[in-house]
Formats: structure tokens, C-alpha cells, sequence
């Protein structure tokens, strides 16, 4: 028995310095070791590595991709002089620990301000040289590209890089929306009187062009049936005068039966007239011989 407690004691000390003299290292992460505050060296790659126990410590950092989110919108000023809020955020990432380390002692945060400053500079720089047009749609992704690229100049001095620099929102501060929308409606209104004032000009265009046409239609048309109405006339005498030489006797009777039937529509129509006229020929004679003298007294 007391043999056995040393040897316990023993066993318990062995396990406990071989579980501070190993560590592990996640896929997901960087590992440095220090030894008495030193960097002695630095593991990028997941596995299982020695060290010794309390004269070495280690620490780790994200190898995955961060998030740096602008709290507030930055207020920036275009080239035309006129304020924009600009709402963006960045993806960084760890890709040299050790000069991490060494440059922002290993503090998120102070790499996060760094980053923060950075990125706002550049962004504010290349709004400057824009319009307020082309700093919202025409060039908006080569205001992105440019600032990342500018912000991973100097981020790679603290050992990050900036993967991408993407604005959430670019608009127009309150105080110039009213103004601006404003000037807009009034700007809209303008055009629309114009376009109305324009279309009511070519309306009056068309309408005289239409009447125009009307009248000459129509004086056209007047014409043509004058013409057409002589044509008929002069064929109907042509007609009637072939007709009366064929046999002019049964003509004689035929327009006298149309007289006799247009004078007496009605039992009321009078007529005086003397009675050995032309007009009673075939009331008194069918065959239309003309009436003896004296032959009605």
C-alpha cells in the first residue's frame, strides 16, 4: 500500500506533463507558440504537435473568413458637393499570423479599426472623384474593386487580406431628400406640360389634316356622283330617244300613263284644264288620235 500511493502520484505527474506538452491544431485555425513571450514558431496545418510544458504556451487565431460590419452609414461628399450616406461592409481574413500578431498584438478589434479606417478613406476618396449618378448605379462596382484593392495594399502590412469590399446601401441623406425629390417632381411636371402642350399642338394638326380631307372627300365624292348622275341622264334620254324611234306611238302612251299616274296620286288632286288638251289624247282615243275640233262642246 505504500508502494502503491507513489507510484500512483507518479503516474498522475507523467499524464499531467504529457498533456501540457501536447496541443492541437483545428483546421479552422492558426497556432503560435511562444516560449517566455517569444514566437518561436507558427502552425497552419491541423494536427497534433509537442511543446514544452510551462515554458511554452500557445495561442490561437481564426483561419475562416471574418465580417467587419460599419456600424453607422459614413456621410460622403461627391465631386458635384453633395452629401451621400454610404453604408458598406468587408470580408477579411488572417493570411500571415505571425505578422498579425506582431502588428496588432493579435487584437481583433484593433485589426477590425484598422481595416475600419482604412476602407473608409478609400471609399470616401473614390466617391470624391464621382457624381452622385455614377457613384449610385453607373460605377458603382468599380468603386468596390478599387477600394478593395487599395484597402488590401495596406492590410497586408498586419498580415490580413481584404476579400471583398461590398456597399449595402448608398442614398441620399434626409436633410437633401426632401429638396431633391422636390426638384424632381417639379422637374417631372415640367416635361409632362410639355409633352401634354405638345401633344395637344399635334392633336389640332391631325384634326385640321382629317377636316381637310373631309371636305375634299366629300367634294371628290360630290363630283364624282354629278358625273355619274349625268352619265345615267344622258344614257336614260339615249335610252328613251332609241326607244321613242322604234316605236313612238307606244312611247307617246307609255309617258302619258306616268303623267296620268303622277298627276292623280290621290282621290282629293284637281286639276282644270280644257278638255280637248293634249293631256286627255288617250283618255278619249286609245289609239291617241288627236281630238276633232269642237268635239268637246
Amino acid at each position: 500500500m505504500k508502494t502503491t500511493m507513489p507510484i500512483l502520484a507518479l503516474v498522475v505527474a507523467l499524464l499531467l506533463v504529457a498533456s501540457q506538452s501536447l496541443y492541437t491544431v483545428d483546421q479552422r485555425q492558426y497556432a503560435i507558440r511562444f516560449q517566455l513571450g517569444e514566437i518561436i514558431e507558427t502552425q497552419a496545418n491541423a494536427g497534433l504537435y509537442a511543446k514544452v510544458p510551462l515554458m511554452q504556451n500557445i495561442k490561437y487565431y481564426d483561419k475562416r473568413t471574418l465580417l467587419l460590419d460599419n456600424a453607422e452609414p459614413d456621410r460622403i461628399t461627391t465631386s458635384e458637393k453633395k452629401p451621400l450616406l454610404v453604408d458598406f461592409f468587408v470580408l477579411w481574413r488572417i493570411v500571415d499570423v505571425k505578422q498579425y500578431y506582431i502588428s496588432v498584438q493579435g487584437d481583433e478589434e484593433a485589426a477590425r479599426r484598422r481595416l475600419s479606417q482604412t476602407v473608409r478613406s478609400n471609399l470616401a476618396e473614390e466617391f470624391n472623384k464621382r457624381t452622385v449618378h455614377d457613384a449610385i448605379s453607373a460605377e458603382r462596382d468599380k468603386i468596390m474593386n478599387t477600394t478593395r484593392q487599395k484597402a488590401d495594399l495596406d492590410a497586408k502590412s498586419i498580415g490580413v487580406e481584404i476579400v471583398d469590399v461590398r456597399l449595402r446601401r448608398v442614398e441620399l441623406p434626409p436633410d437633401v431628400t426632401g429638396p431633391v425629390f422636390a426638384r424632381m417632381e417639379s422637374e417631372r411636371r415640367r416635361v409632362a406640360n410639355e409633352l401634354r402642350s405638345q401633344g395637344q399642338a399635334e392633336s389640332e394638326k391631325i384634326r385640321a389634316d382629317a377636316d381637310r380631307q373631309r371636305v375634299v372627300i366629300l367634294a371628290d365624292a360630290y363630283r364624282e356622283s354629278q358625273k355619274v348622275k349625268g352619265d345615267g341622264d344622258a344614257r336614260a334620254s339615249a335610252i328613251y330617244a332609241q326607244a321613242y324611234g322604234v316605236n313612238p306611238e307606244f312611247y307617246a302612251f307609255y309617258r302619258s300613263l306616268e303623267a296620268y299616274r303622277s298627276t292623280f296620286r290621290s282621290k282629293g288632286d284637281v286639276m282644270v284644264l280644257d278638255p280637248n288638251s293634249e293631256f286627255f289624247r288617250f283618255f278619249k282615243s286609245p289609239g291617241g288620235a288627236a281630238p276633232a275640233k269642237g268635239a268637246g262642246k
